[in-house]
């Protein structure tokens, strides 16, 4: 990467890292707060912290994602067990904030798992609903290692530093960016490992190729459609602009050119030069 693409992803990593960004048209954190004085005092109590980050199970990313567990309840069941086991390690399992959006809550939620297997007995896990505001990156900074099933605060995590365990299959996952198992025991043995072991060893290459992915899912795979779409009234929706079909011909958008030439020629759906 360049100079000016490493200032350039800084900068966006920056706003990101104190919440300040959108995915589809939606601000998931109004705010993005310190971790409380009471989280704090539980956490001294342990020797060493784990967070684990969720997903929902509507995402299209679903899928494609279960290679290693036969859907994501299942490898939460795994971390209640591994809890048990581990009483000198607190696990704090964050719930996805999409989970309670207006209008797509999920009919089949963390919080209900959580209730269903009785989490609240357990005095080493800690659970985090999709309304609280608590930073995910402070968490993670306070981490030994990170737990995620294929959200994208994964990549987030090696770039924060963390080691990433992997349990879904992501878009980011066919490169070295986190560690991430190709069985169900590897992963297993990979899990205990990192619970066991002082140190944790990250492979330089995960933080590298997680800062050239990244980038390239912004800048380059993104495909902008502001000039065709304004945002809905409703978070996470967006409705068509008027335009003249003059802005659909060819050299006249390198969106849409990207497009029909991807589906035409089969070329790649990614802009020929960066997103300014």
């Amino acid at each position: 990467m360049s100079t000016d693409q490493n200032q350039k992803l800084d900068q966006y990593l920056g706003k990101r890292f104190k919440g300040d960004f959108r995915m589809a048209g939606h601000k998931f954190w109004p705010s993005m707060d310190k971790l409380p004085e009471d989280f704090l005092s539980l956490a001294a109590k342990f020797d060493s912290i784990v967070p684990v980050f969720t997903n929902v199970i509507f995402d299209t990313s679903q899928a494609h994602a279960n290679t290693i567990f036969s859907q994501m309840f299942e490898w939460l069941d795994l971390v209640v067990d591994k809890a048990s086991q581990h009483p000198e390690v607190l696990f704090v399992i964050r719930a996805h904030p999409d989970e309670t959006r207006k209008g797509k809550s999920s009919q089949e939620s963390v919080l209900s798992w959580a209730a269903d297997r009785g989490i609240d007995e357990f005095p080493n896990i800690k659970l985090i609903g999709p309304d609280e505001t608590l930073s995910s990156y402070e968490l993670i900074q306070q981490a030994k290692f990170t737990m995620v099933y294929n959200s994208s605060i994964g990549l987030e995590g090696t770039l924060l530093g963390s080691a990433v365990l992997c349990a879904g299959k992501a878009r980011y996952t066919q490169y070295p960016t986190v560690f991430y198992p190709e069985s169900r025991m590897a992963y297993e043995h990979t899990l205990e490992s990192f619970l066991v072991n002082k140190q944790i060893q990250i492979p330089p290459i995960f933080y590298d190729q997680a800062r050239k992915f990244l980038y390239y899912q912004l800048y380059r795979a993104s495909l902008p459609f502001n000039e065709f779409l304004f945002e809905h009234p409703t978070p996470g929706y967006v409705q068509l602009k008027k335009f003249s079909r003059k802005s659909l011909r060819p050299g006249n958008s390198a969106t849409v050119d990207c497009v029909v030439n991807g589906i035409l020629d089969a070329t790649e759906f990614l802009l020929e030069n960066d997103l300014q």
